[in-house]
């Protein structure tokens, strides 16, 4: 196997990952969220790259079905019913739901993206499940949404995560500079991801705006079996 890791969605157009298999993360916070949500109940998640169109796309959609999502500078948007908090994401809340989301960095990596043969959305909470999947494939690329468009030391370590993974399911595994980075990060960080995502750039910032569950709840370890699936516009878990 091949593994390339992108640091960031700007280093590459959308037409890169057609006939690839990607998996995006971005853990603090859209895809631990995505996958909170689809691990509780909800019936899809829709991602978007603009507000302006998160708001067509349920204005589209029957509105007791649907529910608009996300955030903006880490802050629930206005008019929105959630925001990117995967503990608001309960089952009485979204259980049977489309979910319209938005996000500063994760969904708009996530659409870039959708020209991918097989998208896979990851995080620290369903790596092992991850790994599981893609592990047949020839070649991942493993795209970390960043910050802004900048590196993110959280999305690099869960995506060193994943490669420690698929190295222990594959004998021949082949890795490019990024990906070799990511998997030394992680294994200086693996018994401490609380720790170190208190310390990242978002993670303090987020701190600081009093979403501290947020970062605990997202530093658990494979604690989901689930496997979410990017197809035709929305993100379903794969059955």
């Amino acid at each position: 196997m091949i593994i390339k890791t992108l640091l960031s969605p700007l280093n590459v157009d959308e037409l890169y990952f057609t006939n690839k298999t990607t998996v995006v993360i971005d853990v603090l916070r859209a895809t631990t969220t995505i996958v909170t949500a689809l691990q509780n109940g909800a019936k899809e998640i829709i991602p978007v790259s603009s507000i302006e169109f998160a708001m067509k796309v349920s204005g589209d959609t029957f509105s007791g079905q649907t529910l608009l999502a996300g955030e903006r500078n880490t802050k629930k948007i206005d008019g929105f019913s959630l925001g990117n908090s995967p503990l608001e994401y309960k089952p009485e809340i979204i259980n049977g739901k489309s979910i319209v989301f938005f996000t500063t960095n994760g969904s708009k990596a996530i659409v870039k993206a959708k020209y991918s043969s097989e998208l896979l959305i990851s995080c620290f909470l369903n790596t092992k499940s991850i790994a599981n999947q893609v592990s047949k494939n020839s070649e991942v690329i493993i795209l970390c949404s960043g910050n802004n468009g900048l590196f993110s030391l959280e999305d690099s370590v869960c995506a060193g995560d994943l490669i420690y993974e698929l190295k222990t399911l594959i004998d021949d595994v082949k890795l490019d500079d990024a990906s070799k980075t990511c998997l030394f990060l992680y294994k200086k960080n693996k018994k401490r991801l609380k720790k170190m995502l208190m310390e990242t750039e978002h993670g303090m910032k987020l701190y600081d705006q009093g979403f501290k569950k947020d970062i605990v709840f997202a530093s658990q370890k494979s604690i989901f079996n689930c496997i979410p699936i990017y197809d035709t516009g929305s993100i379903k878990l794969l059955k």
